[in-house]
């Protein structure tokens, strides 16, 4: 492994471990709270420089047979940084060695998911996935989702992480941490269903735009948008499961006493599709019209 794949694996579960960990000592004794921020909040940083640097790397030769990672990640390295996209390499373990040499414990690494043990194996539970961190309303790095590149259809196309003392899926939405600023200077949030669905969106221009992480939508997200604005517009799939899932997220945001518009797309297009066959400009007609 090269440092690129050090930074890519090792940094992105940093803030997930010390959190846990902190969390856990907290329980026990309240008076370590500040020293254990200090340290999250140090780790936050070195995790930033981190991904700092690799913007001046170029990251295609970086993941030996994986070519098409390595095109993935040229296409996306402009907003590599802001949302801390990672990858975890197409191998066993190679993830679970270099964590558990870099002194994480393996109990932490299973409880948040990142790695999976069967009889005496331990395996990465991430592994030849892109990784999409899910933060916080305050940024802090809770769980995460991962996106094959594969086209076997026998392989699940996105793993999330399980739910933990620190990742609770139907209490966040993706993206909130980045758009909560233009979704108060718009008054308005746009409500898509999938990760690549706010990164496409984000990249043309539209950034008030958060999603249900591909989870149906719940009283608890409707909760969080309310703390930032009253209007909500969904933007989903226009096959029949888009349809449906619009439909249930009308009744429920309505309940919550918030104003709702709907946009589909066309048949077979979502937003992360259609906002690469349009130019930014058509794409925000599209949505306004």
């Amino acid at each position: 492994m090269n440092a690129i794949e050090i930074i890519l694996g090792v940094s992105l579960i940093l803030n997930v471990i010390l959190i846990i960990g902190a969390r856990n000592i907290l329980l026990q004794n309240e008076e370590l709270e500040d020293t254990l921020l200090e340290t999250v909040m140090d780790v936050q940083q070195k995790v930033g420089t981190a991904y700092q640097t690799m913007q001046d790397v170029d990251i295609r030769g970086s993941f030996e047979s994986d070519d098409e990672v390595g095109a993935v990640f040229t296409e996306l390295k402009d907003i590599i940084e802001k949302f801390q996209l990672g990858y975890c390499l197409n191998s066993g373990d190679d993830f679970t060695k270099a964590s558990i040499a870099k002194g994480y414990k393996l109990e932490y690494l299973e409880k948040v998911g990142l790695v999976k043990s069967k009889d005496d194996r331990r395996f990465d539970f991430f592994r030849g996935r892109v990784m999409f961190p899910i933060h916080s309303v305050s940024g802090r790095v809770l769980g995460f989702g991962g996106r094959t590149l594969f086209t076997d259809k026998k392989i699940a196309k996105y793993f999330n992480s399980p739910e933990s003392p620190i990742y609770n899926k139907s209490e966040i939405l993706y993206g909130l941490y980045f758009s909560k600023g233009d979704i108060i200077k718009y008054d308005n949030c746009f409500l898509c269903e999938g990760y690549t669905d706010v990164i496409s969106m984000y990249q043309a221009g539209i950034q008030n735009v958060v999603s249900s992480s591909g989870t149906s939508l719940t009283k608890d997200q409707i909760k969080l948008i309310r703390r930032y604005t009253n209007n909500v517009t969904i933007l989903y799939d226009g096959d029949a499961a888009g349809i449906k899932a619009s439909f249930r997220g009308i009744d429920l945001i309505l309940e919550e006493g918030l104003n709702v518009k709907v946009v589909l797309f066309p048949d077979g297009e979502d937003p992360d599709s259609y906002s690469k066959k349009a130019s930014s400009a058509e794409l925000e007609t599209y949505i306004k019209e």
